[in-house]
């Protein structure tokens, strides 16, 4: 009991250490498909860790967690959409111009949030906010 006790505790710690953005729809996805598997593994004290641990793991996958990202990788991919050349750093928190860049709206079913769109950076799908903010790189 103490080890599920320090796993739950841990994943929790994992979840809230990373960028409230990248927390945003794999935290979600994977706390509830984390708390079915431990519940149907372990009844109700599966549930909870397997819901902790599944929150962290989701986490680390991003917003489009980890079985999505490279099905969406594929799906920008098979639509030939054009990078666009950037000077500065492809990473998250850096900020697109509004101008001269091309964004998308991601699909309803990868489940993002309402705003969110991608586009091509350096020849890198990215996800970003309604500011332009990039939020997530699909590498």
């Amino acid at each position: 009991m103490k080890i599920k006790t320090l796993l739950a505790a841990s994943a929790i710690a994992l979840a809230l250490a990373l960028p409230m953005a990248a927390q945003a729809q794999g935290t979600l996805r994977g706390a509830e498909r984390g708390a079915q598997e431990g519940a149907d593994a372990a009844g109700p004290i599966g549930g909870i860790v397997g819901g902790a641990v599944g929150a962290a793991t989701g986490t680390i996958g991003g917003i489009l967690g980890v079985e999505d990202r490279p099905r969406f990788r594929s799906y920008v991919r098979e639509r030939n959409v054009r990078s666009y050349d950037y000077d500065g750093r492809v990473v998250v928190g850096s900020t697109l111009p509004s101008s001269g860049v091309t964004y998308y709206d991601v699909p309803n079913e990868y489940n993002v949030t309402r705003g969110t769109r991608y586009t091509v950076v350096n020849d890198r799908p990215v996800l970003v906010d309604g500011r332009h903010r990039i939020i997530e790189v699909l590498d």
